[in-house]
Parts: C-alpha cells; sequence; structure tokens
C-alpha cells in the first residue's frame, strides 16, 4: 500500500481549515494527525521547527508548512471544481485577506495581545475589506464568478471568525451578499466534512483518514 501523506492540523485553526478543505476537494487522503497548540508534538516541530498548523509531511520527505501551498499542491494533483481557474487574479485577492484583513481582525479579535490597540478602530478597517468583497459577491455570488474556488475558500474561515467575534453586529450589517456567502459556505457539505472531529494525536496512535471520500 502507498504510504499517505502525513498532515498535522488543529480543526480550529482557519489556515488549518483551508487546507483541508483543499485536500478534501482534491479527494487527496491524508493520515491526519490533530494537534492541540499548546501541546504540540515533537514529531511535528522535528519536520517543521516554526511548529505551526498545518504541516504536510509527504512520501518522499517533503514538507509543505505553509497552508496555501498545501492547497495548491493537492489541485496540482487533482482539481475537479476548478478551484485555479484565474489563479492569478485569485491570489492578489488572498493575499490582500491575509495580511491587510487579518492584521486588523487579530487586533479586533485579541486586543489584548498587542500595545495601544483600538479593537473597534480595526473592525472598522477590516469592514473595508469586507465591503469590497461584498461589491464581488453582488455581482455573481462568489468571489470570481458564479462557482465558489481557491480564492472563496481560502478567505471565508477568517471571515467566518470576524463573523463570530460579534456575531450580532455583523448580521446586521448591510451586506446581504456576504452574509449569504458566508452563511452557504458554513453549510456546505465539504465544510461540515472539513470541521469533523478527531481526538488528539499522541506519538505512536494509528492516524485515521481524512479525505478518502469527497463531499457531495
Amino acid at each position: 500500500m502507498t504510504q499517505l501523506p502525513i498532515l498535522y492540523s488543529f480543526r480550529r485553526c482557519p489556515y488549518a481549515m483551508r487546507a483541508r478543505m483543499g485536500l478534501l476537494v482534491s479527494a487527496c487522503p491524508v493520515a491526519l494527525r490533530e494537534v492541540i497548540l499548546r501541546d504540540k508534538p515533537a514529531d511535528m516541530i522535528a519536520v517543521s521547527p516554526k511548529a505551526t498548523v498545518p504541516v504536510l509531511l509527504l512520501a518522499d520527505g517533503q514538507v509543505i508548512d505553509e497552508s496555501l501551498a498545501i492547497m495548491h499542491w493537492a489541485l496540482e494533483q487533482n482539481d475537479p471544481d476548478n478551484w485555479l481557474a484565474r489563479d492569478e487574479d485569485q491570489s492578489a485577492l488572498i493575499t490582500e485577506a491575509d495580511d491587510e484583513f487579518k492584521f486588523h481582525l487579530d487586533r479586533y479579535k485579541y486586543p489584548n495581545r498587542y500595545a495601544d490597540v483600538d479593537p473597534l478602530e480595526h473592525r472598522a478597517a477590516a469592514l473595508v475589506f469586507l465591503e469590497r468583497m461584498e461589491k464581488r459577491i453582488a455581482r455573481s455570488g462568489q468571489l470570481f464568478g458564479a462557482q465558489s474556488g481557491l480564492a472563496d475558500h481560502a478567505i471565508f474561515p477568517f471571515i467566518r471568525q470576524f463573523a463570530n467575534h460579534d456575531r450580532e453586529w455583523f448580521d446586521a450589517l448591510p451586506l446581504r451578499g456576504l452574509q449569504k456567502w458566508l452563511a452557504d459556505h458554513l453549510s456546505s457539505s465539504l465544510f461540515q466534512m472539513t470541521m469533523t472531529k478527531y481526538p488528539q494525536w499522541q506519538s505512536g496512535d494509528q492516524e485515521p483518514v481524512f479525505g478518502a471520500e469527497m463531499p457531495t
């Protein structure tokens, strides 16, 4: 039997979420090692000293420890839903989300981690990015046309995180297209499978196979 790649993941991490979605939609099964961030396994740190999730260890020893790189690796094996269409345009928007939006999201959600931070100022700054997303989604339903792609799935875990910090405030925003887009992705079979719960992996444990079945 061919040795499966090993994925170190943490269920609630948005970076790990998008990596798992890429693996699922590509039907690239992996041996899943669910970790707890306060108790990171030595095996993971040995293959990726930066000690962040996700980490994908391929059978040939190659290590991919960036979430977008894992998505691209999986989609290069198999891209049945054409997520990589218009990849250059999508990548620019993902970079904006990962840099600008994530900067403000972190200071809105975790103001105590930073000096001299007003969380409401950062919420307002993040809202500017959401308003640009609303305009895109209002045109066709997804960020790049009528069909969801790489950008939708790479960005929406962070929009989820932002929305959940003050759900009443978020739901009252005049961003109906974005709110429906988020709700649809949250209720999708792909995301439901992505969020399947697994026990914490300990060295020597048998890993469950993740991604053996494609979402319907």
